[in-house]
């Protein structure tokens, strides 16, 4: 505060005794520190700043502090960097929330079971670097810079600006003048374990914070005459306030910050210092009252603010244009950086309409879509301006970590308790293949091998194996048995190819082994050639099979939805059969050739973002002769991880309704009372019969249950508690499930 004085009193003399010499301009560096949500008050101030008519000449920024600093020397005013503040979820970008839309359908379909995963480098288990990779900054501040997407030296900015990192390799600082605006910024604001660091010619760059919070001593270098500073920093904690993690991570970064922080404030001429002691890093939903700090702070220096605008010269700004095109005409699309995937699988996934009309909306949903797949640690574009149209250009950092161990647990009343173990790896064997091996362990032992390849808008193609089994007491309505214990196997081998239309759609065929091992000891056999007496068998057959499909998933979560619409349609043809037995039959049954067409189809939609209403209909046909019970469809019980022909229907017990075709609706009213939590009223209705539509007369002999809930939606996956029963009999049943279905 000194250096202001005298200036001041230098500036009454220049105006006093040389008003007729020419007068000699001063050049105004503005310093803007780190502090994550407190540097919303760096928003107030500036308009203060504004108010009094300073003009700024030299910015230069640190972590929250470059954010804002690149933004207002991008030509933005301080109104506008308000309006901008206020309208993002800094929650959602800050932790990459991409919709579920962006995933491939392989995603959708295989990865949405683990509750941790965990990367595998050099053969060891190790941990995340971040919580989030920053894509979500990374689009955010590309969409924000766009009017200035072609400058790469940062002295050419409206306003000359630098932004401050730490080398992590050396410790030392790392001041940013120039390359890629948003990826520079991004590094500076990448604060450890939120936001994993940035690699920039050959350095692991991360928060600048580390080593300069404050860069007065750069700004000066720049040429600036005075120097307005704004300092959210709030100082070192007292050890009762050390609770967390985070609170405890923020003291280690500041043990060096704070220690140089004293001789910095005496370079600055006007010293902004809101009073955010009682506000965080993190504290993004006070907006308002940051604001409100910053410009109360700004405001006791508005006389010396007018003092430093009175001197300087003024001068007719010429203003960039900041508002976001909404149009563009894209020619072409060149690609770096995609070693280990092809140029056919980044084009499939971005899904961009060449030489027509596309938006900038739909532009960062094609870069989601890109980010979504896990492949790559950051995607950098810009759009170079030609006389017909603009080139996108993309600069893909592709992941290090290709190789995963991915964990999951699961209780429900029929499989019990599992464990899932999954390990996954990607380009093994190819560019663009994934391998993926799920282990559960727990009462009902079982495996999934899944490998793909990926190959954009060309046919993908892959292969799976399967071995799932469980036993449950099921009814069984024949002699003087009413129920017997089921012992159910399945190996199932899919060698098929897919293709995807517009991220929505995907359709494929394939041609399936499938090994299906149905018995109880309950019933004696009645076929005297079964070595196995003390079991009998509904089916002990291998099977050849055709099979195609097509299916849409646009469900905005894979549990409790809220919007969205689902269609699984599956034709599968059972050619021929190692063998056909039912151990129940006096006389050996042939096998005869038929096919099964099987589909669901989902709706869902919410009001008030809290009721929701949610229609499945089902529908299963056979066509041609089959004579085994096994290969029928099996109504009854709840759950979401069910295995071929084997449907839920509330109100009634596994397997308990057996049909060669059958017609299921389900209706649900689902109320979302407090965040994560819901309650849930279900009624379904099913037919099973070889006429389905009885003949016009569709709902005599139909059957009915009903289904209440409360329904908890974690980390680890859905906890949920339902009552289900049915007016058709007396029977009720409670059913219990923990985790993810698997």
């Amino acid at each position: 505060m000194k250096r202001i004085l005298t200036l001041i009193l230098l500036i009454n003399v220049v105006f006093c005794f040389s008003q007729n010499e020419e007068k000699k301009d001063i050049k105004v560096g503005l310093v803007l520190s780190g502090g994550g949500a407190k540097g919303f008050a760096h928003v107030a101030a500036l308009k203060v700043i504004e108010e009094a008519g300073v003009r700024v000449d030299y910015i230069g920024g640190t972590s929250m502090g470059a954010i804002v600093g690149a933004l207002y020397a991008s030509g933005y005013t301080a109104d506008q960097l308000d309006s901008i503040v206020r309208t993002i979820n800094f929650s959602k970008i800050l932790t990459n929330d991409l919709p579920r839309k962006s995933k491939p359908f392989y995603e959708k379909e295989a990865g949405e079971n683990y509750s941790i995963s965990l990367p595998i480098k050099n053969r060891k288990i190790g941990i995340p670097k971040a919580i989030s990779e920053g894509q979500n900054v990374l689009n955010l501040l590309t969409s924000l810079t766009q009017h200035v997407n072609n400058i790469n030296d940062f002295s050419k900015l409206p306003i000359p600006f630098i932004c401050i990192a730490t080398d992590l390799a050396t410790g030392k600082q790392e001041v940013l003048k120039s390359g890629f605006l948003p990826e520079a910024v991004k590094a500076s604001s990448s604060y450890p374990t939120l936001l994993a660091p940035v690699e920039i010619d050959g350095k692991l760059l991360s928060d600048g914070g580390i080593v300069n919070n404050f860069p007065v001593e750069e700004v000066i270098a720049m040429g600036a005459d005075v120097i307005i500073g704004i300092d959210i920093q709030g100082g070192l904690s007292e050890k009762e306030n050390l609770i967390s993690g985070l609170d405890i991570l923020n003291q280690i970064v500041g043990f060096q910050m704070y220690n140089t922080l004293a001789s910095k404030h005496n370079l600055v001429d006007v010293l902004i210092k809101p009073k955010l002691d009682h506000f965080n890093v993190i504290s993004f939903s006070k907006t308002n009252e940051i604001m409100l700090e910053g410009e109360i702070a700004a405001r006791q220096y508005i006389k010396e603010l007018e003092a430093i605008a009175n001197a300087q010269i003024k001068k007719d700004v010429p203003k960039l244009k900041t508002s976001i095109v909404k149009k563009y005409f894209i020619k072409r699309i060149h690609i770096e950086g995609n070693n280990n995937y092809t140029r056919a699988y980044v084009l499939g996934k971005l899904n961009l309409n060449i030489k027509n009309a596309t938006s900038y909306k739909s532009l960062i949903e094609s870069i989601n879509n890109l980010t979504a797949t896990g492949n790559f640690e950051s995607i950098e574009y810009q759009l170079i301006d030609e006389k017909d149209g603009v080139v996108l250009k993309l600069n893909m950092k592709e992941n290090l970590l290709s190789n995963f161990l991915q964990l999951g647990i699961h209780y429900d009343n029929l499989y019990k308790t599992g464990v899932l173990l999954n390990i996954t790896s990607k380009h093994v064997l190819n560019k663009n293949d994934v391998i993926s091996t799920d282990i559960i362990l727990g009462d009902n032992l079982r495996y999934n091998f899944n490998y793909f390849v990926d190959n954009g808008f060309y046919w993908s193609f892959g292969f799976k194996s399967r071995y799932n089994s469980f036993n449950a007491n099921v009814n069984f309505e024949e002699g003087n048995v009413n129920k017997i214990n089921l012992v159910y196997e399945d190996f199932s081998n899919l060698l098929y190819f897919q293709t995807v239309f517009s991220r929505k759609f995907a359709f494929g065929l394939g041609a399936e082994h499938k090994r299906v091992k149905a018995f109880t000891e309950t019933i004696t056999s009645l076929d005297n050639s079964n070595t196995d007496r003390d079991k009998s068998y509904f089916d002990k057959s291998n099977y050849f099979n055709l099979i195609t499909y097509f299916k849409i998933d646009t469900y905005d979560k894979k549990y409790f939805q809220k919007r969205g619409f689902y269609l699984d349609s599956e034709l599968r043809w059972y050619l021929a059969s190692s063998d056909y037995p039912n151990d129940l039959a006096v006389e050996h049954i042939e096998f005869k050739s038929f096919s099964q067409f099987k589909s669901k189809f989902g709706m869902v939609n919410t009001l008030f973002n809290k009721l929701t209403g949610h229609y499945i209909s089902e529908v299963g046909i056979t066509m041609g002769d089959n004579s085994n019970r096994a290969l029928d469809y099996n109504l009854g019980s709840y759950g979401e991880n069910f295995i071929n022909n084997f449907i839920p229907f509330y109100g009634y017990s596994l397997a308990e309704l057996n049909s060669n075709s059958f017609l299921k609706s389900t209706f649900t009213l689902r109320y979302e009372f407090i965040k994560k939590n819901y309650i849930s009223a279900t009624a379904n209705y099913a037919r099973f019969d070889k006429d389905l539509f009885n003949k016009g007369k569709i709902f005599e002999n139909t059957k009915s249950g009903y289904l209440l809930g409360y329904g908890l939606d974690t980390f680890i996956g859905p906890i949920e508690l339902n009552y289900t029963w049915s007016p058709d009999h007396k029977q009720n049943y409670w059913y219990f499930n923990v985790g993810f279905w698997f």
